[in-house]
């Protein structure tokens, strides 16, 4: 399993589910797509957000911000 997941949520949302759940976080953004992706630092982490998300977790292909600009 993944421990990525991007989610229909907004950044502090997911942060304070995660917190709530003792789940800890490897890297997040928002997503250009809307949204959110969360990377954790575990599967069994993943794993609980999968359910605790349910519905909101996105599938299929998002648009994310790239992290750096490409020079020519």
């Amino acid at each position: 399993m993944s421990r990525a997941i991007n989610v229909n949520a907004a950044k502090p949302d997911v942060e304070a589910l995660c917190r709530k759940h003792k789940v800890t976080i490897s890297a997040i953004e928002t997503l250009a797509s809307g949204g959110t992706r969360v990377v954790l630092t575990n599967a069994d982490g993943a794993a609980t957000m999968n359910r605790v998300f349910g519905r909101k977790v996105l599938s299929g292909t998002v648009e994310r911000t790239p992290l750096r600009l490409r020079t020519a």
